[in-house]
Parts: structure tokens; C-alpha cells; sequence
């Protein structure tokens, strides 16, 4: 078994769906793991968005535009309109969710993951139904009833030991089946209700499934040749890495490089898969292999995180921040779920560079009520230059008005700074 994922901007319009089925169509034994097509995940958020304030008129706009660019899609790829009696019923349930009167649980992100659930379960179900009508046969999994997660809802973890007996069962459904259709991102809380895994989520899940089918190995299809050094839409001279080890990938993606999902990589390194990173628009040429071993990179890794929040944070009494403190900041951070990127702290001071959440403000002023003085400053980004050269230190670590914070190794530095 292999298990292959493509993500939105492959699967965005009827082109790369055709083209997923050139990939796929002379494979055997293979998991097929699939986003939300295009930005349907950021229209179904604007959607969750207004159920929250009640505004059924927008809702109903919303849920249109989605039927409209999902139809599109499927007229382009039968020439001409079909229904999909799937997708019917997933547009009739998000409509439900809209009317008579936009509702709200008590837990907002239970919304939340039942409203954007909804872009992988379009996907796939249109994904599947093209490959059988292209002559792939397949079977479509509901991966809410095949991997289950912990109770937590937004950014949930999954629990591989009691997903794996959920997986098998529903392989096994139809024995004769070798080609399964999965989504990405979501899954079961033990409730019942649907979790999803975080945004870029979508990696995890074909991780897991790698890991709990035993996968000879996992690809994960992109529009780029391989692992970059550095985002070429950013820093037009980046070039391509070979290969690299499960280790490295780790701090990468922890430092916020768009390689793979920073909860990707354990589940591969538990059973040594090899995760191979492949260009979607010529699946002849080898991308980047991730493995337990690999050559050394030799060129520097330059990575830009953008959607960052400088916290500065003092005790009022003007205390030091001594581990009972710093036990405090971080219990109430981990309550609202703010990820910390970068931590940095003076005497008296701790600054840290965190993700900018939706929860960012509640987490300030719970911070605030608990005896500390809070400086936000925001539309921040954390460059981290890894292997950097006296040319790069000079390019972008030099202290200036833009550089709040700077932190250096011997291998690494890492700049807090105005985007």
C-alpha cells in the first residue's frame, strides 16, 4: 500500500483533477488522501463566520458561490452538468445549517469544524465519482467514521490506537477494493461530532493513514519541483533540496517552512516510511525524498512565517519571570491555543513571537487579568536563516527599526520583524 495526498491547489479546478487521475489511474494498492478544491476551506471559514452573527443572507450567498464553483468543476469535467447525488446531499446539509434561522452551539469550534468539514467531503466525493466514471475504480471513506481524534475540537490530535481498527474496518468493507478515497483534515471526536486537525492538516491525516496501513511509502503532490530552500515567490533564487531526514523536516516545519505539517513527520519515523515530496505536474521527476538518513544540506534554509503577534509580557510588581511565572504564561496560552514560535526574556521581561489567532485577544486579556502587563504588536513575521552566510546575516539580521528581536547560534538566527 501507498498512500498519496494532494492538496487544494491541485485538485482547484476540473484540470487538476484530470490530471490527479493521471496519476493515480495505473496504481494499484494505493490510499488516495484529498483537500478542500482551491480556497473553498477560506469560503466555508467567511461561512462559519456568518452563521456566527446570524446573518442568514449572507450565508446563503456563501453556500451559493460554493455550489456554483463546485458545479463549474463537474460540468468541465463531464461537458456538461451532472448531479452528484454526494455533493447534493453535503450542500443540502450545509444549507440546513443555515436556515430558518443561523444557529450556534455553545462550543464556537464545534461549529467551526462542522462548517469546514464540508470542503474535503466536496472533494472527494466529486474526486471519487470522476475516477469511476474515468474508468478508476475506487471506494470513497468518510474519514469522520475512520480516524478518531481526542476531544478537542479546531486543532485536534488524532489517536492512532483506537483510529486503527476503524481504518482496517472500513478497507475491508470491500475486500476486493484497491484504491480508496480518503479526506484530509478531518475526523470523529469519541462524541460523535467532527473534528478537524488544523489548517495544512490534510498531510497528518495521510501520515496516520501511512503509519496505521504500513505503507511502503507516502508522496505528497505539490506545484513545485521538490523541498525548496526557501519560498521562491519570496526569495527568487531558492533552489531544490534532494533529500533530507525526518529530523531536519521537524525543525523546519516547527520554524514554519511549508514542507509538510509540523505532526507529519512521527508517525512516518515510528514505522521508517519514506515521505517523498513530488511535483504535480510531472510525476517523471523525483522531487524530495525525507528519510531517516539523508546527504547533509548544503545550502542555507531561509524560512519567512508570516501571521505573527509580538507578545511583551511583565509581572506588575516588576518581579523576575522565575518558572512559576513562566508556568502561569504558558498554562494560559495553551488554554486559548496560542502556538509559541519564539521565546526570548530579560530580567523582568518575556517576549514571545506567537501565532495570530482568533483567540489571540482573549488570551491578552486573561493574561492581563492575572497580574501582567501585556504589549501586542502586531503584522509580524519570524524569518529563521538556517546555515545562513556573513552575506544573509548582513541582508536580513542587521538590528533596525523593522527588528524587535534577533536570536543567534552557530548555525541559525532568527528575526522578530515588522512585515
Amino acid at each position: 500500500m501507498k498512500v498519496y495526498k494532494f492538496g487544494g491547489a491541485s485538485v482547484r479546478n476540473a484540470e487538476g483533477v484530470r490530471n490527479l487521475r493521471k496519476i493515480v489511474g495505473g496504481e494499484r494498492g494505493l490510499f488516495v488522501v484529498v483537500s478542500a478544491m482551491g480556497k473553498t476551506t477560506n469560503a466555508l471559514e467567511s461561512l462559519f463566520e456568518a452563521l456566527r452573527r446570524r446573518d442568514r443572507t449572507a450565508a446563503a450567498e456563501l453556500i451559493d458561490a460554493l455550489r456554483r464553483y463546485h458545479a463549474e468543476i463537474v460540468a468541465d469535467l463531464w461537458h456538461e452538468p451532472r448531479r452528484i447525488a454526494r455533493v447534493e446531499e453535503f450542500f443540502g446539509e450545509l444549507t440546513g445549517l443555515a436556515a430558518p434561522a443561523p444557529g450556534e452551539p455553545d462550543d464556537a469550534e464545534l461549529l467551526y469544524d462542522t462548517v469546514v468539514s464540508y470542503g474535503e467531503l466536496l472533494s472527494t466525493a466529486i474526486v471519487s465519482e470522476y475516477l469511476a466514471f474515468a474508468g478508476v475504480a475506487n471506494r470513497w471513506i468518510d474519514m469522520r467514521r475512520a480516524l478518531r481524534t481526542v476531544q478537542r475540537h479546531k486543532d485536534a490530535e488524532v489517536d492512532i490506537e483506537a483510529s486503527a481498527p476503524l481504518l482496517r474496518a472500513a478497507l475491508a468493507e470491500e475486500p476486493a477494493a484497491d484504491l480508496f478515497i480518503g479526506q484530509g483534515f478531518i475526523g470523529g471526536a469519541p462524541d460523535g461530532t467532527t473534528a478537524t486537525l488544523g489548517r495544512e492538516g490534510s498531510d497528518y491525516s495521510a501520515a496516520v493513514v501511512a503509519h496505521i496501513l504500513g505503507a511502503e511509502s507516502m508522496s505528497v503532490w505539490k506545484d513545485v519541483d521538490g523541498v525548496m530552500n526557501a519560498d521562491p515567490k519570496v526569495f527568487p533564487d531558492a533552489v531544490q533540496i534532494p533529500e533530507l531526514n525526518y529530523l531536519d523536516t521537524i525543525e523546519l516545519a516547527y520554524s514554519g517552512a511549508q514542507i509538510i505539517h509540523p505532526r507529519t513527520i512521527k508517525p512516518l519515523q515510528n514505522k521508517n516510511i519514506p515521505l517523498y515530496v513530488r511535483p504535480f505536474g510531472d510525476k517523471r521527476k523525483p522531487g524530495t525524498v525525507i528519510r531517516g538518513i539523508s546527504s547533509p544540506v548544503e545550502v542555507p534554509i531561509l524560512i519567512l512565517k508570516g501571521g505573527q503577534v509580538l507578545l511583551t509580557i511583565r509581572s506588575r510588581d516588576l518581579s523576575f519571570v522565575l518558572e512559576e511565572k513562566l508556568g502561569a504564561i504558558f498554562a494560559l496560552l495553551e488554554r486559548y491555543r496560542i502556538r509559541t514560535n519564539l521565546v526570548h526574556n530579560s530580567a523582568v521581561n518575556l517576549s514571545l513571537c506567537v501565532d495570530d489567532t482568533w483567540h489571540i485577544d482573549e488570551a491578552v486579556a486573561a493574561l492581563r487579568e492575572a497580574g501582567f502587563d501585556v504589549m501586542k504588536s502586531t503584522d509580524m513575521e519570524l524569518l529563521t536563516i538556517r546555515g545562513y552566510t556573513e552575506e544573509l546575516f548582513l541582508r536580513y539580521a542587521q538590528i533596525g527599526p523593522k527588528v524587535f528581536i534577533r536570536q543567534t547560534t552557530q548555525s541559525t538566527v532568527r528575526v522578530v520583524r515588522k512585515r
